[in-house]
């Protein structure tokens, strides 16, 4: 069900916010929830309509599920039929491991956006859907940003100028807010991937509920789950020549599959893909006056099994006492505090990320990685750790040997 406004740009143009939130995925609605629970005035704005898909690997790992529980949301992931993933499966070319999973779950972005979208709504944060948001230039010892609002379609629609105490940019990997205003910039890495996604309507029965599955190849790795009404999910990232090379994300994770030996989804180079900017980027600035950057807007790194979403989580609630400081009386040096805060919060938990999305870059160590994942569990304890595993099963019964000449049935789940 579509989540209808509870305002329109010419009326939130009436009064001063104390918080506008731009972007209302996790990170823009944990943080406007964070601040209307402090009493604060919160505007949520967001280009799309909600319910509404994105490229996502549609899994909250436990570090995830530790901070909805740390905000009151215990109950949200459980009401929404959320998936538990009891394991991930890891295959590279001629081998796979299976690792037993503790705490995570996949649900499909529609569902947990929009349950986190209603769950700042009810907290008293006013939401503004289907508005295109943009940065005024800062005005000096005004105690304000000014934010232009605009209805998305339709020809040449009126602005509406919102005044807010404080602005919390929330507008993922595509947004250009705080770019378009000359406040900041993203600067790629070089050599960084680009996300793709799609969900297909169905899939093989290979592909079974509670398991992530990743297909790791030279050139990229395509994570595969179940979502919570049967769909598969499907998001890759890939490396942007070879992709072009391929003829298009459908036909580069159609290779992929192939490489490792699982079985293909029907129509799979056909199915609607999306992609993404690349992948592992940072802001050159994560705050300025009045100004704070969360999310995936303050910068991104290749994720593994749900730490985006952990990321923009943790970065919501952390972002909240210091914006609320803000709007009681601003200083120069909360941006300072809040470069400080997100790198202590974030940064090392990228590392992670930055170690494995490096080894599956390679072929050979990948091979190597599952080995002592299933071999090893002692070397390769920092990245168990990190992916919320259980205690490490029987290594001769998770791993083998592929057979060169699979028999399709028994792949497709026949």
């Amino acid at each position: 069900m579509t989540i209808a406004a509870t305002t329109s740009p010419r009326e939130a143009a009436r009064c001063t916010w104390d918080a506008v939130v731009v972007g209302a995925g996790p990170a823009g609605a944990m943080a406007a929830r964070e601040l209307a629970r402090r009493g604060l005035t919160v505007l949520l704005v967001d280009r799309a309509t909600f319910p509404r898909w994105k490229v996502c690997g549609c899994c909250l790992n436990a570090h995830a599920l530790a901070t909805l529980q740390a905000a009151g949301l215990r109950e949200l992931v459980p009401q929404c039929g959320a998936v538990p993933l009891r394991e991930i499966c890891l295959a590279a070319v001629g081998r796979d491991a299976r690792l037993p999973l503790s705490g995570g779950v996949s649900l499909s972005r529609e569902t947990f956006d929009a349950a986190l979208v209603r769950a700042a709504v009810e907290e008293g944060a006013a939401f503004l859907p289907q508005t295109h948001a943009s940065l005024a230039p800062s005005t000096a010892n005004c105690g304000t940003r000014t934010i232009e609002l605009s209805a998305v379609g339709g020809g040449a629609p009126a602005v509406e100028r919102v005044a807010a105490r404080v602005v919390l940019v929330a507008d993922g990997l595509s947004g250009k807010l705080v770019a378009r205003a000359g406040v900041s910039g993203v600067a790629a890495a070089p050599g960084a991937r680009i996300g793709a996604g799609v969900v297909a309507a169905e899939g093989p029965t290979f592909y079974s509920a509670g398991t992530i599955y990743m297909a790791c190849g030279r050139d990229g790795y395509l994570g595969l789950v179940r979502l919570e009404d049967g769909r598969l999910d499907l998001a890759a990232a890939l490396d942007p020549v070879w992709v072009r090379g391929c003829g298009g994300p459908g036909h580069a994770a159609t290779q992929l599959l192939a490489e490792v030996g699982w079985p293909t989804v029907p129509r799979l180079a056909e199915l609607g893909w999306r992609g993404t900017p690349a992948l592992t980027r940072r802001a050159r600035r994560l705050a300025a006056e009045r100004l704070f950057l969360l999310g995936d807007a303050a910068g991104y790194i290749e994720p593994f099994t749900g730490e985006g979403m952990a990321w923009a989580l943790a970065s919501a609630r952390a972002v909240a006492p210091l914006a609320a400081r803000a709007v009681q009386r601003w200083h120069p040096k909360l941006t300072w505090e809040w470069g400080e805060a997100y790198r202590e919060l974030i940064g090392r938990r990228q590392l992670v990320c930055r170690f494995i999305s490096g080894v599956l870059r390679s072929p050979h160590l990948t091979r190597t990685l599952i080995y002592l994942l299933a071999y090893a569990p002692a070397l390769a304890a920092p990245v168990v750790r990190y992916l919320g595993c259980a205690e490490i099963r029987n290594p001769k019964s998770e791993i083998r040997k592929k057979s060169q000449s699979p028999n399709p049935k028994l792949q497709m789940g026949l």
